[in-house]
């Protein structure tokens, strides 16, 4: 079978995001404490890169008000989330003075932040940034990590969390 795709095919940015989302990806959070503030956001562009040197990517708006302060910690923590953590990952993305309310997490002595009840927990360093379109591309060196089997990841896809079956 061949597919043959318009010539003059409309790359509305709308449809585009539509097509994007059909793939389902995890979550994670990435945080850091900067000047002695908790400050972090969501990601689902999360992936590992590579085993040697151990490295990790993450996608962020170039938009980011966020990224900007994060990137000043020596250390960033990112957090796989769990499939219960659909309201924590909202809230990510909400006001940045509301952004830890009432979430257990755990301080790394280099500043990275790392959510308590997360499936996998990576204490990184930025190894390098890629201007990628409107986004970064962020490499991550892992330092150390911990992971748990159990519960099942968040799932985002079309725009809203899912549960694996």
């Amino acid at each position: 079978m061949t597919i043959t795709f318009p010539t003059n095919q409309d790359l509305d940015p709308l449809r585009l995001r539509k097509a994007f989302g059909v793939f389902p990806t995890g979550v994670v959070a990435v945080a850091a404490q900067v000047d002695g503030e908790l400050v972090g956001l969501a990601a689902s562009s999360f992936a590992s890169v590579s085993l040697d040197p151990p490295l990790v990517s993450i996608n962020l708006a170039s938009s980011s008000k966020t990224w900007p302060q994060l990137r000043r910690s020596s250390h960033l923590g990112l957090t796989v989330l769990a499939d219960h953590h659909g309201p924590l990952c909202r809230q990510l993305a909400g006001p940045v003075a509301q952004r830890f309310d009432d979430v257990d997490v755990t301080v790394t002595e280099d500043g990275a932040v790392l959510v308590d009840d997360g499936l996998a927990k990576f204490d990184t360093t930025i190894y390098r940034e890629v201007e990628a379109g409107d986004h970064v591309l962020v490499l991550l060196e892992l330092h150390a990590f911990e992971h748990s089997d159990v519960p099942t990841p968040l799932i985002f896809h079309r725009s809203g969390f899912v549960r694996l079956a």
